[in-house]
C-alpha cells in the first residue's frame, strides 16, 4: 500500500509566521487564512482543482503591503510539495493543463525536475484585484516553483479581466500539478535517466 504523501511546514520570520499542511492525494479541501481575501480565494481554488487538501495560516506584515505574505506562502507551500513528494519515485513527473475562465485562457506546464525555474507571462490590465496587487501573482509562482524545485511555465494566452486571468492561472497550475504528481504504475523508481530528481 502506498504511503500517504503529506507534509507540514512552519516558517517564521520578522515579516510572516506561516503554517502549511498539505496532503497531495486529497479531495480538494482547504482552510486558508492569509489576511488577503483575494489570495485566500486563489489558494482555495488551487486546492480544489488540484485535489490537494491544504491548510494555510499566515500572519504577515500587511500594514506594509501584501508582498511578504504572498511570497512567503509560496515559499512554504513549495517546500511542502517538495517534502511530501520525497524522492518522487513512481510519479508522472510532467503535467500540463489549459484552463478557460470566460474570455481568458491560461496554460500551465510543469516538470518536477529538481531544477527550479519559472516562466510567467501575463499582462494584467488592472493594478489590483481586491487588496492584492496583480504583480504578486508572479511573485507567488516564483517562490512556489523555486521551493518546490520545479520547472513551471505559466502563461495567459489571452484575456481582458484581471480577476479571470489570475483565477485561470491558479487553476491551470493546479491541474498541471495534479497530473505531474499522479502515481503511474508503469513508472519504476525515479522517472529520470539520471536516477534522481
Amino acid at each position: 500500500m502506498n504511503q500517504p504523501r503529506a507534509a507540514e511546514i512552519s516558517r517564521k520570520t520578522k515579516e510572516t509566521a506561516i503554517t502549511v499542511r498539505l496532503v497531495i492525494d486529497g479531495k480538494g479541501e482547504s482552510h486558508v487564512a492569509t489576511g488577503i481575501p483575494f489570495f485566500d480565494h486563489m489558494l482555495a481554488l488551487f486546492a480544489k482543482h488540484g485535489l490537494f487538501d491544504v491548510d494555510i495560516a499566515c500572519q504577515g506584515d500587511l500594514e506594509v503591503d501584501g508582498h511578504h505574505t504572498v511570497e512567503d506562502v509560496g515559499i512554504a507551500l513549495g517546500e511542502a510539495f517538495h517534502q511530501a513528494l520525497g524522492s518522487k519515485e513512481g510519479v508522472a513527473r510532467y503535467g500540463a493543463a489549459y484552463v478557460p475562465m470566460d474570455e481568458t485562457l491560461s496554460r500551465a506546464v510543469v516538470d518536477f525536475s529538481g531544477r527550479p525555474y519559472l516562466v510567467c507571462k501575463a499582462e494584467f490590465p488592472a493594478e489590483k484585484m481586491g487588496a492584492m496587487s496583480t504583480e504578486l501573482v508572479e511573485e507567488f509562482f516564483r517562490a512556489f516553483a523555486v521551493n518546490a524545485r520545479i520547472n513551471l511555465h505559466i502563461e495567459v494566452l489571452y484575456g481582458k479581466n484581471s480577476h479571470h486571468m489570475a483565477e485561470a492561472m491558479f487553476k491551470s497550475a493546479a491541474r498541471a500539478l495534479c497530473v505531474a504528481v499522479a502515481r503511474d504504475p508503469r513508472v519504476t523508481g525515479v522517472p529520470s535517466t539520471k536516477g534522481v530528481l
